[in-house]
């Protein structure tokens, strides 16, 4: 038995419920929203289609109902509007959370985190600080989303599995983010040898430009939301692969957002790194051997959402 609490019935929390329920990693999903017409109608709609699926309850309800959740997902707060950075978003969504935290953490003090609202590493530093919650019990969704983009990308280019694609973005969700390019490999063979390797497979690929995967990377969310008014699928299925990673026997190594203490010279700050997922939450971190650029790269990302925490009132 899993039980599963969403808070936030929006175009994420909704696709989010409606990605587990398809996907049988619940058996049991709560969703809380302020708005609770909103939330009703939701859970109603993804009820009716579970006679399709693994036999699960999902249902509407209030913190109360949270009780003996597994996993908490928060995805409440505002939305972020064409053009603005998700830091703008920042004090708004802060109070929003602290709102949140004491009507959660008293009936869900043992499940695991998922903190998905924007600004990420900014909330998931706010959840750690003001929670009570273990600090290995408290995810942000971090880059995992930029690495997806990393990966979908890179296989496009070589016409390959992304699942061949061993890549990951680090540091903020958001404009200081980064590619720590000397670990990026496809089949074990590093990204600037791989066209090389390649034989007796035809195909005429222009020269890799780094510059541009990064931007894409970085811009990908903002031209979606140009286009149709906000990211929720994407991100659904990313966090659907860390409830899966949190609840399989197996750990998984995923680019998430969590608290550091000490890792790459980095102290009390949330920011995306390579972390093993497991049962017990994010149990340990994997240290790149990061060039000299791609640690200034790092410490750079951090000092620029520190400088945001520094003018929040959290």
């Amino acid at each position: 038995m899993t039980k599963v609490t969403i808070i936030g019935a929006g175009s994420v929390g909704s696709t989010i419920a409606y990605s587990l329920v398809m996907t049988g990693y619940a058996t049991e999903i709560v969703m809380i929203d302020i708005n609770e017409t909103k939330a009703l109608g939701e859970a109603m709609d993804i009820r009716q289609g579970v006679p399709f699926c693994s036999p699960m309850t999902i249902y509407a309800g209030d913190y109360s109902d949270a009780a003996n959740s597994d996993i908490v997902i928060l995805t409440s707060g505002i939305a972020r509007k064409p053009g603005q950075s998700r830091l703008e978003l920042a004090q708004t969504n802060v109070n929003i959370t602290k709102q949140i935290l004491p009507q959660i953490t008293k009936y869900a003090p043992d499940a695991t985190y998922i903190i998905v609202s924007n600004p990420v590493d900014i909330l998931t530093y706010t959840v750690c600080k003001c929670s009570g919650l273990p600090e290995h019990r408290v995810i942000g969704t971090g880059t995992i989303l930029d690495t997806a983009r990393l990966r979908q990308r890179l296989s496009e280019y070589y016409q390959i599995s992304q699942h061949n694609v061993h890549a990951c973005v680090m540091g903020e969700h958001g404009d200081s983010s980064f590619i720590p390019w000397s670990q990026v490999n496809i089949s074990g063979i590093p990204i600037k040898e791989f066209e090389k390797s390649l034989v007796g497979r035809p195909g005429d690929y222009p020269e890799m430009d780094f510059d541009e995967i990064e931007a894409y990377v970085r811009k990908s969310g903002s031209r979606i939301i140009e286009r149709k008014g906000a990211t929720y699928y994407a991100i659904s299925a990313a966090v659907c692969h860390i409830c899966r990673s949190l609840l399989g026997s197996l750990d998984t190594t995923i680019a998430v957002s969590t608290m550091l203490h000490g890792e790459y010279g980095l102290e009390n700050i949330c920011l995306s790194i390579l972390n093993t997922i497991g049962s017990d939450g994010a149990i340990g971190k994997i240290l790149y051997n990061l060039t000299s650029d791609e640690l200034t790269k790092l410490h750079a990302s951090a000092n620029a959402l520190r400088e945001v925490i520094n003018q929040l009132d959290i």
